[in-house]
């Protein structure tokens, strides 16, 4: 059997789904592929069940430490059986949020795995999209005028390490744990390992992180890093920066894991219940069709212009499969950016890496956007820095969380801010204001001068933003 779509989006993750609602407005008619559930990574393996996760681990962390807030408790317990089960809820009640808007928007549904042909009898042009059935019915042939691939990507597993032990994990697997271990080695200090840290090191876990980087959170400003190590240590997590692996020395049991480690010419065994693997993403391109068509791919991600069109033109790649941040919100955006260029809409503007925040949801939370102090360098500019504690603003007095700061670049010549980046409680909800800041090429003095209410976290911006101009009043 054959269908007819205006546009066919093969993957229903945040970016994919987020499109074809999005080309639905505009009066498309809609096909959407998914092998597996709607919502994708996001969704059921990544953001919203881990910060469910780290959401039980706040209210524990709380909960212990009470008593700093004239509040005397009994001594607080973890059911882990509790915390997942809330955890598959909140899940649940979004995924259903999801099956919603596509059939409110008439957004058909194949689910199935979808892959790309070659020119055929079915159309002159690749991009014709043949779905085998999840129930083991006849493939259906799927004739689009466009085509959205939105696939995502799966953790990456460290060569050399068996994929079928129990003890290894990557975050897909460590979100179904039963119960938690009592130690943990998690290889890779980036966005995920250090969430993964800190929610286990506030349940009790003890845990150690190794690094082959000079840093953990390489990506970030280099204040942000230093102040996290600072963080974690504080919580008793061991880090080891700099380090290499021996992954021919694994050995595992039925409880425990033991791997060596070499740092600054020193080699030493690390043994723990689990390893938990945390090195990064691959994109999934392997077996979607790609050699049908002459879309270019280079190191494992497809290449794509400035509105997402691959090679050929009425094929257009999204999220974890192209070079950009590997992040939902980025996705999703760039889904609604390609829908609109389909629908050759005017002044549909290119995005830029610069706009798009970050954000690790870690204790402390971590939020940033633009440049790094070390990129504004490398970049030749000459900046301002204002940089402001958590310990000056009142509000994070109050709430009991006053580690971390706020830090904003600006460029001293035209006053552009070039960069936020925040460490501290609450600091994902606080960077969007910065992010409207850097869309509107806003200068320092405007969020300086923007009238802030008080008290509340919000200040710290104002706060960074007027000492960058040396105006600062509560530092």
């Amino acid at each position: 059997m054959s269908l007819n779509y205006d546009l066919v989006i093969i993957g229903a993750g945040t970016g994919g789904y987020v499109a074809a609602i999005k080309a639905a407005q505009l009066g498309k008619k809609v096909a959407i592929v998914e092998a597996k559930e709607l919502g994708g990574t996001c969704l059921h393996r990544g953001c919203i069940p881990s910060k469910s996760l780290l959401k039980s681990a706040e209210i524990y962390r709380t909960v212990k430490h009470a008593e700093t807030f004239g509040v005397i408790s009994e001594r607080a317990t973890v059911d882990f059986a509790k915390v997942q089960s809330r955890k598959e809820a909140v899940v649940q009640q979004l995924h259903k949020g999801i099956q919603s808007l596509l059939k409110k928007h008439k957004i058909s549904i194949y689910e199935g795995y979808g892959r790309m042909l070659g020119p055929s009898i079915f159309s002159p042009s690749a991009g014709t999209v043949s779905v085998e059935m999840n129930d083991g019915s006849d493939n259906i042939i799927l004739i689009p005028k466009q085509v959205l691939l939105a696939t995502g990507s799966k953790p990456r597993m460290l060569d050399g390490l068996p994929k079928q032990d129990e003890n290894v994990l990557t975050s897909d697997e460590a979100l179904q744990l039963e119960e938690l271990p009592a130690s943990v080695v998690i290889i890779g200090g980036g966005v995920i390992g250090v969430e993964w840290a800190s929610m286990l090191a506030d349940f009790g876990v003890e845990v150690t992180i190794v690094e082959n980087a000079k840093q953990i959170l390489i990506n970030e400003d280099e204040d942000i890093s230093k102040e996290m190590t600072k963080q974690l240590q504080k919580k008793g997590i061991v880090i080891h920066t700099n380090a290499s692996l021996d992954v021919d020395s694994f050995e595992s049991d039925p409880s425990n894991v033991r791997i060596d480690v070499t740092k600054e010419g020193e080699t030493f065994t690390l043994q723990a219940n689990k390893l938990f693997v945390s090195i990064g993403r691959t994109a999934n391109i392997d077996d979607i069709g790609l050699q049908n068509t002459d879309i270019e791919v280079d190191k494992g991600k497809i290449v794509v212009n400035e509105y997402l069109q691959t090679k050929e033109e009425h094929i257009y790649a999204i999220g974890d499969l192209i070079k950009s941040p590997e992040l939902a919100h980025a996705a999703s955006h760039e889904g609604i950016t390609a829908v609109r260029h389909m629908d050759e809409q005017e002044n549909v503007q290119p995005i830029s890496e610069n706009h798009i925040p970050r954000c690790i949801y870690s204790a402390p939370e971590v939020a940033s956007i633009g440049l790094t102090e070390r990129e504004t360098d490398a970049k030749g500019y000459t900046v301002a820095v204002g940089k402001v504690p958590f310990q000056a603003i009142g509000k994070a007095l109050i709430n009991g969380n006053h580690e971390g700061f706020c830090k904003v670049i600006v460029d001293r010549t035209s006053r552009d801010v070039l960069g936020v980046h925040i460490i501290g409680s609450q600091a994902t909800e606080l960077i969007s204001e910065a992010a409207l800041a850097m869309v509107v090429q806003a200068a320092d003095i405007e969020i300086g001068e923007t009238i802030h209410p008080h008290p509340t976290s919000s200040e710290v911006l104002k706060e960074a933003a007027l000492q960058a101009i040396d105006g600062a009043i509560h530092v």
